[in-house]
C-alpha cells in the first residue's frame, strides 16, 4: 500500500470523526484520572456537578442552533451558507447575552442559597459560557463542512490545554475546586482564540445575516432546543437527583456515579462519530426526497454499531473492576462505581438504535415528536430514579432506572417514526449484519489480492 493510499484512508471522514471523538474521550478520561488522584471526592463531586449544570444550560445554545445549522448549511450554495452562518452568529450572541444577564441577576441570590454546588455554578457560569462561544460556532461550521481534520484539532487543543494547565498547577500548588474552575475558563478562551486565529469562526458572515434566515432558524430551533435540553436533562437528571436526595453524601456519590459514566465513552466514542458523519448524509438524502436512502443510512449505521459493540460490552462487564481502578485508583475497587458500570454496559450496546431514531425524527422535520420522545424518557427516568434510590438506598438503583428509560425511548421513537418511514426494528440488525459481512469480505479480498 503506497503513501498516497494511506493518506487517503487517514483523511476519510469516518476515520477522522472516530479519531476526533476518540482522542477527546481519552483525554477527558486522563483528565478525570488526574483529578481523582489530586482532589477530595467532595471537591470532584462539585466539579462534576458544575460540568453537568453548565452542559445543561449550554444545551440551550447548542440545541437551538447546531442541528438547525447542519440542516440548512450543509451542501448549500455559498451565498445561502453565509446567510445561514451569519444568522447563527446573531442568534448565538443573543442567547449568550441573555443567559449572562440572567447569571448576573442570579448572583444577587447567592446569600440566600444553601447549596455550595449551585453557588459554584452561579459564580463561574457566565465567564465560561462567554469564553466558549467562538469555539462552539467554529465546531458547528466545521462539522457542517465535514472538515473533521480541523474539528479534531479543536478538540485536541481544548482538552490538551486543560490537561497541561492542570499539570503545571499541580507542580506548583495543591489542586482545589476554584483552581480547576479557573483553569477551565482559561482553557476555554485559549481554544476560542485559536479558532478565531485559524479563521474557523467566520465571524465576518455576521454582516450577511438575514431576517428570513433568523426566523427560519428560530422556528426550527424552538423545537430542537427543547429536544436537546430535555436530552441533556435526561443525562444529567441522575446527577441532580443524587445531589439533592442523598444530601451530604451527594457530592461523593456523584463522583462514584460519574466514574462509570466517563468509562461509557467506550460506547459514546463510536456512536458520536457515526452520528456526526451520518447526519449530513441523511439530511442530504431527505432533501432530495429519497426516504429509502434515509432509512438505509439510519439502519446501516445504527445496526453496525449495535453488533460491533456487543463483544465490547461483554468484555467491559467482565473487567469492570479493573477499568474503575485504572481510572480512579485502587481506593475505588469493589465500590458502587464498579456495579454501576456493569449495569450500564449490560444493555449499552443498544443505545445506537434509540439515538438514531431520535436524530432521524429531526432530519425528517419532526423535531416536535422527538421533543415529546425525550420528555417521555425524562419522566420515566426521574420516576424510576426515585424508586431505585428508595428500593436500593444507593446509586445502583439510579443506574437500573436507565434501562427503563432506554426501553421507553426505543418504543416511542419506533412507533412515531414508523408513521413517516417504512422500516422495522429487526431491520437494524439485518442491515448491520449485511454491512459487517460486506466489510469482512472486502478485507479478505484485499488480503487475498495482496498475497
Amino acid at each position: 500500500m503506497n503513501t498516497q493510499v494511506i493518506i487517503s484512508k487517514l483523511r476519510n471522514k469516518h476515520f477522522l470523526s472516530l479519531v476526533g471523538n476518540g482522542s477527546m474521550s481519552v483525554l477527558a478520561m486522563v483528565t478525570v484520572g488526574i483529578l481523582l488522584r489530586n482532589m477530595t471526592s467532595a471537591d470532584i463531586g462539585y466539579w462534576f456537578f458544575f460540568q453537568t449544570t453548565f452542559s445543561l444550560i449550554d444545551t440551550f445554545r447548542v440545541g437551538f442552533l447546531q442541528t438547525a445549522m447542519i440542516k440548512f448549511y450543509s451542501g448549500a450554495e455559498r451565498e445561502k451558507a453565509d446567510a445561514v452562518l451569519g444568522s447563527v452568529w446573531y442568534l448565538s450572541l443573543l442567547i449568550t447575552g441573555v443567559l449572562i444577564v440572567v447569571n448576573i441577576l442570579a448572583a444577587f441570590a447567592i446569600p440566600f442559597i444553601d447549596n455550595f454546588g449551585m453557588e459554584t455554578v452561579i459564580k463561574w457560569f457566565g465567564i465560561t459560557f462567554l469564553f466558549t462561544l467562538p469555539s462552539s460556532v467554529a465546531a458547528w461550521t466545521l462539522q457542517s463542512d465535514q472538515r473533521f481534520d480541523s474539528l479534531l484539532l479543536i478538540r485536541v487543543v481544548s482538552q490538551g490545554a486543560f490537561i497541561l494547565m492542570l499539570l503545571v498547577t499541580i507542580f506548583f500548588a495543591n489542586l482545589d475546586l476554584n483552581l480547576v474552575l479557573l483553569i477551565n475558563a482559561l482553557s476555554s478562551i485559549t481554544v476560542s482564540l485559536f479558532c478565531i486565529y485559524q479563521g474557523w469562526t467566520r465571524m465576518k458572515t455576521f454582516s450577511k445575516r438575514t431576517k428570513e434566515w433568523i426566523l427560519e432558524l428560530f422556528h426550527f430551533g424552538k423545537y430542537s432546543v427543547g429536544t436537546n435540553i430535555s436530552t441533556n436533562l435526561l443525562r444529567s437528571s441522575d446527577t441532580f437527583v443524587i445531589m439533592f436526595v442523598l444530601g451530604t453524601a451527594g457530592p461523593a456519590a456523584i463522583t462514584m456515579y460519574t466514574m462509570p459514566m466517563r468509562l461509557m465513552e467506550v460506547i459514546e466514542i463510536p456512536l458520536r462519530s457515526f452520528l456526526s458523519t451520518a447526519m449530513p448524509s441523511m439530511s442530504a438524502a431527505f432533501n432530495r426526497g429519497n426516504k429509502e436512502e434515509v432509512v438505509g443510512i439510519m439502519q446501516k449505521y445504527a445496526g453496525t454499531l449495535v453488533l460491533a459493540l456487543f463483544p465490547v460490552s461483554v468484555v467491559a462487564v467482565i473487567l469492570a473492576d479493573i477499568a474503575i481502578v485504572i481510572l480512579g485508583g485502587s481506593q475505588y475497587s469493589g465500590s458502587h462505581a464498579v456495579s454501576v458500570y456493569r449495569i450500564f454496559m449490560s444493555f449499552a450496546m443498544f443505545y445506537p438504535i434509540d439515538r438514531f431514531l431520535g436524530i432521524t425524527l429531526d432530519i425528517i422535520h419532526q423535531p416536535r415528536i422527538n421533543f415529546y420522545k425525550v420528555l417521555v424518557m425524562l419522566g420515566i427516568n426521574v420516576t424510576f430514579d426515585f424508586i431505585g434510590i428508595h428500593l436500593f438506598g444507593n446509586i445502583n438503583g439510579v443506574a437500573l432506572a436507565t434501562f427503563f428509560t432506554f426501553l421507553s425511548g426505543v418504543l416511542f421513537g419506533y412507533y412515531w417514526l414508523k408513521k413517516y418511514l417504512d422500516f422495522t426494528l429487526i431491520g437494524f440488525f439485518t442491515a448491520g449484519f449485511a454491512e459487517i459481512k460486506t466489510m469482512a469480505q472486502e478485507y479478505l479480498l484485499k488480503n487475498k489480492t495482496a498475497k
